[in-house]
């Protein structure tokens, strides 16, 4: 079972006054032992925004750095709900995840979850192999990659896919199409890392300050944000997918293109509305976001009953998506942008 599991509990301690300008409290005596505090330790004090104080030591952070846990396999399950499970203890935070089985791996269980592991899991490696189990430890350093950087090269990435998925719409170009649906795992990767983070400088405020994060309560901002960025790289999937459906290009002059166009601008905007201090102009793209759909809208085919039809229409719902996803991003911008005096 997991490790490293915390029971909250309140103590209550009185200020004394001492001298001319000293005040002292106690620290609960269980905090201490359970932490192995002693006489001569520093501690830290970190005033919090909602006025409270955070008291935190160096010997905690080392006692806790490592949270371990042991995952039963279980064989009457698939190999992905089992996948699903270590994804899940990956997401929550912990640095040591052991799965272990008395029957011992299938070759295929083996295979797949060691394949899937490196293909979702940044930094997560596999330090311990036998027959009956599997170690897995995370070797990632937040100050390599803070969050920023993950949702920089997110952006990236799904920018990429999506004009990567319009070129091969134009010129029915299947092996782009393909290399658009396989990228995405990548941006799986980096959304999978940013919920790990998130969740971690939630508990954390040194974690919280070392990838970038000023204020706990952005913590849900970007969650949201990078949902909203992977859900754009998968609508550059299903644009890729039904390329592959289709038996010719579009010409470069059809009005999607010009749809896509505006889609990707305003998803660009969107992106840089995180950056903007000023809510009037972040509302501007919210705006624009919500005409660029509606301008979708206008495009669809009257009949969806001709050659590829039925495929430009999926695709211009995906491209109205965009600018959807692109107006959300814009409005979590607009709350995050608001700061409590």
């Amino acid at each position: 079972m997991p490790s490293g599991g915390l029971l909250i509990t309140k103590d209550k301690r009185k200020v004394q006054f001492t001298g001319n300008s000293t005040y002292i409290v106690s620290l609960p005596i269980k905090w201490v032992r359970d932490i192995g505090l002693e006489a001569g330790d520093t501690l830290t004090l970190t005033p919090m925004p909602n006025r409270t104080l955070l008291i935190s030591s160096s010997a905690a952070s080392k006692e806790h750095s490592a949270l371990k846990a042991t995952i039963d396999y279980v064989h009457s399950d698939s190999a992905e709900n089992n996948l699903r499970i270590l994804i899940s203890h990956y997401l929550v935070g912990y640095d040591v995840i052991r799965l272990t089985t008395k029957k011992g791996f299938s070759a295929y269980d083996r295979k797949f979850i060691k394949d899937s592991v490196r293909q979702k899991l940044i930094g997560l490696e596999l330090v311990e192999e036998s027959r009956n189990e599997l170690v897995f430890q995370c070797l990632l350093n937040y100050n390599d990659l803070p969050l920023s950087r993950v949702i920089k090269n997110m952006y990236g990435l799904v920018l990429s896919m999506l004009e990567d998925s319009m070129s091969a719409l134009r010129d029915h170009n299947v092996e782009i199409a393909e290399d658009v649906i396989q990228r995405d795992d990548d941006v799986d990767r980096f959304y999978l890392l940013s919920v790990r983070q998130l969740k971690a400088s939630i508990e954390d405020i040194e974690l919280s300050e070392k990838i970038g994060i000023k204020h706990p309560r952005d913590c849900l901002g970007y969650r949201l944000i990078t949902k909203c960025i992977e859900r754009v790289g998968d609508h550059a999937v299903r644009i890729s997918r039904n390329v592959l459906k289709m038996d010719s290009g579009v010409s470069a002059d059809d009005p999607i293109f010009k749809m896509a166009d505006l889609s990707f601008k305003v998803f660009e905007s969107s992106i840089g509305s995180m950056t903007e201090e000023d809510p009037q102009a972040i509302n501007k793209i919210v705006v624009e976001a919500k005409k660029v759909s509606q301008f979708g809208v206008s495009l669809e085919p009257q009949d969806c009953n001709g050659s590829g039809n039925i495929e430009l229409s999926m695709i211009l719902e995906s491209l109205r998506r965009v600018s959807e996803y692109s107006a959300d991003i814009a409005e979590v911008a607009i709350n995050m942008s608001i700061r409590k005096s």
